[in-house]
């Protein structure tokens, strides 16, 4: 059989209206020989009644000490709940259509209540009603453990379910619905001229997801990527194409001027403390490894590290940032702090051993006065930490250095 996996978000299964449009996405499919396996997120945001985060703040309104187990039980709901609209709207338009949970697809799962990894997936369940000619519904967002415990896969886990059915059912692609057209170049709301990206690599989206971008979890990429399994980001309101994600730019019809593109695209993360640490004002011994077994050990996640004889520097998000201070000061290492930072990230398969990509970047932000105060970089990446009052600038100007936007595109 030809599977191709559907992911639907919550924003688009809020009204019957939009099921309806939902339905007529999965039919395409079907008509073009497919067999589609559909993994639906809950209904809505927060505030609708459905959403997962009401379920959790009526809970936490009982009481807010509700264990990891029961918690997940509760979170697992929301995608039940809008399944089991998805299969009466797709039979209520004369298709047959079965809902599995995540256990019932053979969604197997670490015991990590909130945010449990995927083990395994054994998709004969999936298979067998496929085979009967059913479209097949998935909650997406759990699992089950070894020992039969329902568990949940943490924030955008129903996109780490669609990867991994697409994995296990090898399917032809993944199309993951949202409410946005695809992968942009940057926010649109601090870039008027963010372009749609055509194509990224498995590599490129990874980055853009982690250092910020929110159309697609990383986690599912990086389980779609081992089996090279093309992923589409598309809109569930228009025809637009999207973003097709696999692990080389493709060429449509036409010469693929993007291959030889330096950056893909520039993304951010606002909300940063940085602390900095000059090792030869310091008395305690091996002061490195004791600074960072001390934050892990209080459990908190760092970021941005830098490193030598002379300079410890390391970022943490703000809302943590006086619980880390207040580890280090037990130490009798006192950090300078600047908080009110942004991690801003330009992100580009084709700027692996291309000089000068790090001078551009010098460039456009000392044009506009923004002052770098922490770098570092990969093959893919190079980051940037500036002071959040500048953060929109830098993005702008990073954005129009890599002629990233549309204008610059139609001139390409």
């Amino acid at each position: 059989m030809r599977f191709l996996v559907q992911k639907f978000g919550g924003t688009s299964l809020v009204t019957q209206e939009l099921r309806d449009l939902v339905v007529g996405r999965i039919f395409a499919a079907a008509d073009e020989g497919f067999a589609p396996v559909v993994v639906v997120s809950a209904i809505g945001r927060a505030g609708e009644p459905y959403a997962t985060d009401t379920l959790i703040n009526f809970a936490l309104s009982i009481n807010r000490d509700l264990p990891a187990r029961e918690m997940d039980m509760l979170m697992s709901c929301g995608e039940i709940i809008s399944g089991v609209a998805m299969v009466n709207t797709l039979q209520r338009m004369g298709r047959q259509a079965v809902l599995l949970t995540g256990a019932q697809a053979g969604i197997i799962t670490d015991g990590n209540h909130n945010d449990a990894r995927i083990i395994r997936v054994d998709p004969k369940n999936i298979i067998k009603h496929a085979e009967q000619g059913k479209i097949v519904v998935v909650a997406g967002f759990q699992g089950t453990s070894e020992t039969g415990e329902i568990t949940t896969l943490g924030r955008g886990g129903s996109d780490t379910t669609a990867s991994a059915l697409g994995v296990a059912l090898n399917a032809e692609c993944i199309d993951i619905y949202t409410d946005v057209e695809g992968i942009m170049t940057a926010d649109p709301r601090i870039v008027e001229d963010a372009r749609i990206l055509d194509t990224v690599t498995y590599n490129e989206i990874c980055q853009l997801a982690h250092e910020g971008a929110k159309v697609i979890h990383p986690r599912a990429v990086e389980i779609a990527m081992q089996k090279n399994i093309p992923i589409r980001v598309r809109s569930t309101f228009t025809d637009a194409p999207g973003t097709l994600v696999t692990s080389h730019h493709e060429v449509y019809g036409t010469i693929d001027i993007t291959r030889d593109r330096v950056a893909s695209g520039v993304t951010h993360i606002a909300g940063v403390t940085q602390l900095k640490i000059h090792v030869k004002d310091l008395t305690v011994e091996d002061p490195a490894l004791r600074i960072f077994r001390a934050l892990a050990l209080a459990d908190i996640s760092i970021d941005f590290i830098n490193v030598s004889p002379e300079l410890i520097m390391l970022t943490v998000k703000d809302e943590v940032a006086q619980k880390a201070v207040a580890v280090l000061e037990n130490l009798g290492i006192y950090p300078m702090v600047r908080s009110n930072c942004a991690k801003v990230s330009t992100v580009g398969a084709g700027m692996t051993g291309v000089p000068g990509v790090m001078a551009r970047i010098v460039q456009a932000l000392t044009e506009e006065g923004v002052e770098i105060l922490q770098s570092s970089d990969s093959h893919t990446t190079i980051w940037v930490l500036v002071e959040k009052v500048n953060m929109n600038k830098a993005i702008r100007a990073l954005h129009r250095k890599f002629e990233l936007g549309h204008s610059c595109k139609t001139q390409s």
